[in-house]
């Protein structure tokens, strides 16, 4: 079985930063990682491939230091990565990326899965994975929770849906985006780690895709971040200390007053409950 993973380097999730010029993602300088719910979709293809044989990619578009994440992806298991890097492809929405990705996988050649994790933390679109199916005209299943098949030309899968589970068969080469539930990853091993460091990553530019320049990077990306700001929580209010009991009933009143002031009690709904309250003592 051939299987390809997509995966994505992204930055540590409090280490995002945007570029308020371009409205696009500061990914120079910027401490990164695996995307972490790619880690399930790694998880799952070498599995897959220990139960019935074959070859699991890894592959990715990003600057030349996203090496790192296949790096990190082979030591897990995986046999092969593929970087598509370029100046062309800066600034990509998820449908230029898509795209891009798309032209990658026809110039590797022969497939019967791709796997993806359900989303990258630092966009949060989860639209990547469904584009890249369009694109390339395959079936897709989203929010995969677990496999029971994958066999005979074709899977049975169980989509994780708001109701519970949703069983359903696709018919391979097909795309899944998978959730948490799917598989525990491993960690990389020393093995592993050596034969990352000694495996030479396939490399594709822009002009090895045999793609329409009008639909890489920032012009061919359709979508367009306008304005970037910062939401400023601001909160004002008054701290009333109930110390000793006088400091209770002050609190009390100065919370009914609040209360009152917005509409939201009337006084003479609590008198009501004061007087049943002191008849009921009685």
């Amino acid at each position: 079985m051939e299987i390809l993973v997509a995966i994505k380097q992204v930055p540590d999730t409090d280490k995002v930063r945007m570029d308020p010029v371009t409205g696009t993602m500061v990914r120079e300088g910027v401490d990164t990682i695996v995307n972490p719910l790619d880690l399930y979709a790694i998880e799952l293809a070498i599995r897959l491939k220990e139960q019935h044989g074959g070859k699991v990619t890894a592959f990715t578009m990003g600057p030349p230091a996203a090496d790192k994440a296949l790096k990190e992806a082979i030591a897990m298991g995986c046999d092969a990565g593929v970087l598509v890097t370029d100046r062309a492809f800066s600034g990509s929405d998820t449908w230029a990326t898509s795209y891009a990705l798309s032209r990658a996988v026809a110039k590797m050649g022969r497939y019967d899965l791709i796997l993806a994790g359900e989303r990258a933390t630092d966009g949060d679109t989860g639209q990547v994975g469904p584009c890249l199916a369009a694109w390339l005209d395959i079936p897709v299943l989203t929010y995969v929770g677990s496999l029971e098949s994958a066999d005979g030309g074709s899977i049975v899968a169980r989509r994780l849906v708001e109701e519970g589970y949703q069983r359903v068969r696709a018919k391979m080469p097909c795309l899944l985006t998978v959730v948490k539930e799917v598989a525990n990853p491993r960690l990389p091993t020393l093995r592993g780690k050596k034969f990352a460091r000694q495996t030479a990553l396939a490399v594709y530019g822009a002009g090895d895709l045999d793609a329409d320049p009008a639909c890489l990077g920032l012009k061919g990306s359709p979508t367009k971040v306008s304005k970037i700001f910062y939401p400023k929580v601001t909160r004002g209010g008054a701290m009333v200390k109930a110390l000793d009991e006088a400091g209770t009933e002050n609190a009390v009143d100065e919370l009914v007053a609040f209360l009152e002031a917005r509409d939201l009690i009337a006084r003479d709904v609590i008198a009501r409950e004061e007087i049943a309250g002191e008849g009921a003592q009685r």
